[in-house]
């Protein structure tokens, strides 16, 4: 081969020496101003949305204190006492309790009962109307007359005509009324002068009711300059809304209150970026012309029809075999198939945890963390087999052997040099790869035939515990049938309400082995198949996406559960596909409103896959969850590569030690050491610890003398059926001693 003129090469490399720490410092530069002016934004925009959501509350909290004060101007005379209970009124109570109220104060609704609570006017919308619209509205009413009542039994009425107390007793709250979300208040009709007496729980009521709808939303916007208020059932999620949930004094939840998120830190972004622009296009230009000028000096060693077949046939990145080179060659390689002595043998590789890795450290990183695997598996081969690249993190590689034992072999020479740690950025990064394996008989002549019994056997190695190598078998082919089969009869079950169930797996508290609540659990009873273990029908809801009809069921049945059972704390298990659903928080907030379950007894649990697969999304949801006072649970914690960072960037409440480490808890074991460094971490952070799997009298001591706060475990408990989790309950309520002996 000619030598090359050795002048341009030195003019090459000289021009990238000059002009390289020029761009790479301009780049830098713009970089850390962008950067810099981002995170200021940032922190303006959240600062803002601090003071809203502070404003928003305070609103609220001032509309419930105004409405009796309105009422009180009304109510708190001997005239209203007269021309109600003394001699009804109609036209009086109409022009002074029903429609002056709508139409001087704003009120929806006017209603007036007697003192059996029975209603005697009603006004709706400004007009007088039928006692029986006012009768349909009482079994709302009735909680918080009955509270009123009790109030003034309770003396505080008598206290007010002691003067020891400025105002009578009243009740306002959050309420559903007619199905309508609505601020609600009550105040009893009495004499102002004192003139008139009456017995206790005599007192007529005056009840009025603001709806919490669109002309009020307006009027809070108008008054308190909160722009685009409304209040919504679902929530709205756009990237421009802001929300709070509301719920009443017994912690129920009513209704969202939606505005419009001011972002004075991006507002300045939107001024300060034409600037930040104009400065970048000039770097640009700058830099466009000097890379021209480099580019038209070094085209000459770059052209040629031999480096565009190269870019054409294998990977920028590792330079490998790209995928059409590799099937190409299999094909080739199967159309002219060796004696009896070899065969065609294709190795499909996929790298485990690449992801993490990629996610974690950048896209940079995994770039360089390909790059590097790359290099190792060219190291493996021999110089007539074929390692290539077929995109993201798979690898595959065509060898010839007269057997399964040389691929064998060799998949456990790359299983062992890419679990090595790589070294990137300065920090050591760890993957594993599985491996799929197919060989060609003397009858296979379709490459992408081999090529996809060899995927179906990465996906088996994949699904049967990673980081290593499966040979392909026919049966396999009927394990995927059998995977579908199980996927169209899940469907079916979704659709009946005979098969699908709900099991409850107790919770204990550490203190007196007193049931404190339960995780709910997914059953499937099919009449052919008998009970399906969730570990064969969840993996495939999970790919199939009915994961989320089968979540919305389990859901559901928990939080009929916490409706019957105030103050008892109810887990459910959240999947990835859930949580990436923007509508799901709204559906969760759904069914604590149809099923009346307070969102603080329900806790959702997740795994630390979820926040590192999904992070904004993740972190927008649990915001939106523990604003409403459902708790958030860290599942199978330790067990990932990130733990404690997602502990300071996510706050939970509450962290599950993976059964992994109580199983193995002895005197002397390793994991009681890692389950107190757990369980102190936790405690300093003012978090919650729960051991699940329990099934020792020893793991429990244990468990007890390093500080975890609740147990899940056979030893406490089975998983039980809804009926047996209520005795269970009951039993607690009555008998509250320690269930193991």
């Amino acid at each position: 081969m000619a030598s090359r003129p050795s002048g341009t090469p030195r003019r090459w490399w000289y021009s990238i020496a000059v002009l390289g720490p020029v761009v790479a410092s301009l780049a830098v530069t713009v970089a850390a101003t962008l950067a810099f002016v981002l995170w200021t934004a940032q922190g303006i925009d959240q600062r803002s949305l601090d003071r809203q959501i502070a404003l928003a509350r305070h609103v609220i909290a001032l509309q419930l204190d105004r409405i009796p004060h309105d009422q009180q101007s009304a109510t708190i005379w001997d005239d209203a006492v007269t021309h109600t209970k003394l001699s009804f009124d109609q036209t009086w109570i109409s022009s002074n309790l029903g429609v002056w109220m709508h139409d001087f104060f704003g009120h929806d609704e006017a209603i007036v009962v007697d003192d059996r609570n029975r209603p005697i006017y009603d006004m709706a919308d400004g007009k007088d109307t039928d006692i029986a619209h006012a009768e349909a509205q009482m079994p709302d009413l009735m909680p918080l007359l009955s509270d009123l009542r009790r109030r003034i039994a309770g003396g505080a009425l008598d206290q007010y005509e002691a003067r020891t107390r400025a105002t009578p007793p009243s009740v306002s709250d959050l309420a559903t009324i007619g199905g309508i979300p609505s601020l609600v208040s009550l105040t009893p009709i009495v004499s102002d002068t004192g003139a008139i007496k009456q017995s206790r729980g005599s007192e007529f009521v005056h009840i009025s009711i603001v709806h919490l709808g669109t002309a009020y939303a307006e009027r809070i916007a108008d008054e308190y300059f909160i722009p685009e208020a409304s209040f919504t059932q679902y929530g709205r999620f756009g990237a421009d809304d802001a929300m709070l949930p509301l719920t009443n004094s017994s912690g129920r939840f009513i209704t969202f209150f939606n505005w419009q998120l001011q972002r004075p830190g991006s507002e300045m972004l939107r001024q300060t970026l034409p600037a930040l622009a104009i400065a970048f296009l000039i770097a640009c230009a700058i830099a466009t012309g000097l890379l021209c000028q480099l580019w038209r000096k070094s085209r000459a060693l770059e052209a040629g029809r031999a480096e565009a077949e190269h870019q054409a046939r294998h990977d920028p990145l590792t330079h490998l075999p790209n995928r059409p080179h590799f099937e190409s060659a299999v094909a080739r390689a199967l159309v002219h198939l060796p004696g009896r002595d070899h065969r065609t043998t294709v190795l499909m590789l996929d790298l485990d945890r690449f992801k993490q890795v990629n996610d974690t450290l950048g896209h940079q990183a995994g770039d360089d963390l390909i790059e590097a695997v790359g290099q190792r598996l060219r190291q493996l081969i021999g110089p007539t087999e074929m390692v290539a690249r077929l995109g993201g993190d798979e690898f595959a590689i065509l060898t010839g052997a007269a057997g399964l034992t040389e691929p064998l072999q060799l998949s456990q020479r790359i299983i062992e040099a890419v679990g090595k740690p790589f070294d990137i950025f300065g920090s050591e990064a760890f993957v594993g790869v599985s491996i799929g394996i197919a060989a060609a008989d003397g009858h296979e002549a379709d490459a992408r035939e081999l090529i996809r019994k060899a995927d179906i056997a990465l996906y088996e190695a994949k699904t049967t515990g990673r980081n290593r190598a499966v040979v392909f078998e026919e049966s396999m082919n009927e394990l995927l049938q059998n995977r579908h089969a199980i996927e169209a009869e899940l469907r079916e079950a979704l659709r009946r309400t005979d098969q699908i169930s709900v099991d409850f797996q107790p919770l204990f508290d550490a203190g007196q082995l007193r049931i404190v609540g339960a995780e709910a659990l997914a059953r499937w009873r099919h009449p052919r198949l008998g009970q399906v273990s969730p570990a064969h029908f969840i993996p495939v809801a999970e790919q199939s996406g009915l994961i989320s009809v089968l979540g919305e069921q389990v859901l559901r049945r928990a939080c009929q559960m916490g409706a019957d059972w105030p103050g008892k704390v109810i887990a459910v298990n959240i999947s990835p596909v859930q949580l990436r659903d923007a509508q799901f928080a709204g559906r969760v907030f759904a069914l604590l409103s149809e099923t009346g379950m307070r969102p603080a007894d329900l806790e959702l649990e997740i795994t630390e896959g979820i926040l590192l697969e999904d992070a904004s999304i993740a972190s927008e949801a649990i915001r939106v969850f523990r604003s409403a006072g459902i708790r958030i649970a860290l599942d199978d914690f330790g067990t990932g590569y990130s733990s404690l960072n997602y502990l300071k960037r996510y706050p939970v409440d509450r962290i599950k030690i993976d059964r992994s480490f109580v199983s193995q808890l002895s005197p002397g074991s390793v994991s009681i050491a890692i389950v107190q460094a757990m369980t102190t971490l936790a405690h300093a952070l003012k978090i919650e610890v729960t051991a699940e799997g329990v099934e020792t009298r020893e793991q429990l001591d244990v468990l007890t003398s390093l500080g975890c706060n609740i147990f899940q475990g056979f030893l406490l408990s089975p998983p039980v059926a809804p009926a047996a989790l209520e005795d269970l309950f009951r039993h607690a309520e009555t008998a509250p001693q320690s269930r193991v002996a």
